[in-house]
């Protein structure tokens, strides 16, 4: 186990490495410096001296890969490269672009709680209902039941999330006046803010997960384990709780554990239609504001927590399944 947590660390750091490295020089190979600095000041008349003073205000000044003016280890740290890219490996995210009183660190803490208030309990909610949904459709198959049941499914899955979302406001905020339009507020009272984009979130996700959950258990159901089972006289509802969820934990921990970045990352559509102030809605807008600084630094965050989770769930593999050796 040892051996290969090490070796996933090692692919990993590798992995983030390209990732970083690729991401700089797609950067600064489309914008240039001066090309950034235009785009933050604005403006039809930008001088040569505005550029440049706001290039020094922010680090920009200095070479891209390698600086032959300095003396030994300083042709390298003395770049952009360095203090904007490699910094990175120690979580120094440096400041925004936009606006140099913004620490793009301090910031990642204080959205990242409000993301997790919105997706940690829409990741537990997703898959328990997806979960005891399919298990439900399994249970009555070939019936009208499961008939309807995937009808549904497919239909949830070809409507897009934006329905969702405007319906929702429209028919929970503006009419039924059960819950805020958008906007966000801490402690308890962000339940109110906070139930809708669940819900919705929830519902448009449901048709695509419950339909691959069924997929998977009915598979098993054709399995020799469960015609033992049923032979030993175990009731139907024993034999998927007991045995056919079991056994499919591994293709489920697989399906799930994609979601885990968006639990820390956030959600893009959800947290900037309903104005919650999480990373999400901080991603989109530093991408609106062309803030590359805090483009670059969510791009390997999100990296990170991938390359994360999928050695996480390697390990829990081993965890609902004995038979599954790390080698």
């Amino acid at each position: 186990m040892l051996g290969f947590v090490l070796r996933r660390l090692g692919y990993g750091l590798a992995i983030l490495v390209g990732v970083n490295l690729f991401t700089f020089f797609l950067f600064f190979s489309v914008n240039t410096p001066d090309d950034m600095a235009r785009l933050n000041i604005g403006g039809k008349r930008v001088t040569q001296e505005q550029i440049e003073k706001w290039k020094t205000e922010r680090g920009y000044d200095k070479p891209l890969y390698h600086d032959a003016s300095r003396q030994g280890v300083e042709q390298l740290t003395h770049t952009i490269l360095w203090e904007r890219s490699i910094s990175l490996f120690a979580l120094d995210f440096g400041k925004s672009d936009a606006r140099q009183a913004v620490n793009i660190g301090h910031e990642v803490k204080v959205r990242m709680g409000v993301s997790l208030q919105l997706a940690l309990p829409l990741f537990v909610l997703q898959v328990i209902v997806s979960v005891v949904f399919a298990l439900l459709l399994v249970f009555f198959r070939h019936t009208r039941i499961d008939f309807w049941g995937v009808v549904l499914c497919v239909l949830m899955l070809s409507i897009s999330s934006l329905f969702y979302i405007i319906v929702g406001q429209f028919l929970f905020a503006r009419v039924l006046k059960l819950v805020p339009m958008n906007g966000f507020a801490p402690g308890l009272d962000a339940v109110r803010f906070l139930a809708l984009p669940i819900l919705l979130s929830l519902l448009s996700r449901l048709g695509g997960e419950a339909r691959l959950y069924r997929a998977m258990f009915l598979e098993e159901m054709g399995k020799d384990y469960v015609r033992t089972a049923r032979a030993k006289g175990l009731s139907e509802g024993r034999v998927l709780g007991r045995h056919v969820l079991r056994n499919a934990l591994i293709p489920i921990i697989t399906s799930a554990g994609s979601y885990l970045p968006y639990v820390f990352l956030g959600s893009l559509v959800f947290e900037s239609f309903f104005g919650i102030p999480g990373l999400g809605a901080f991603v989109i807008e530093a991408i609106t504001g062309q803030d590359f600084a805090i483009v670059r630094a969510m791009v390997f965050l999100g990296a990170l927590l991938y390359i994360a989770s999928n050695a996480l769930i390697d390990i829990a593999y081993t965890w609902v399944d004995p038979r599954v050796r790390l080698q």
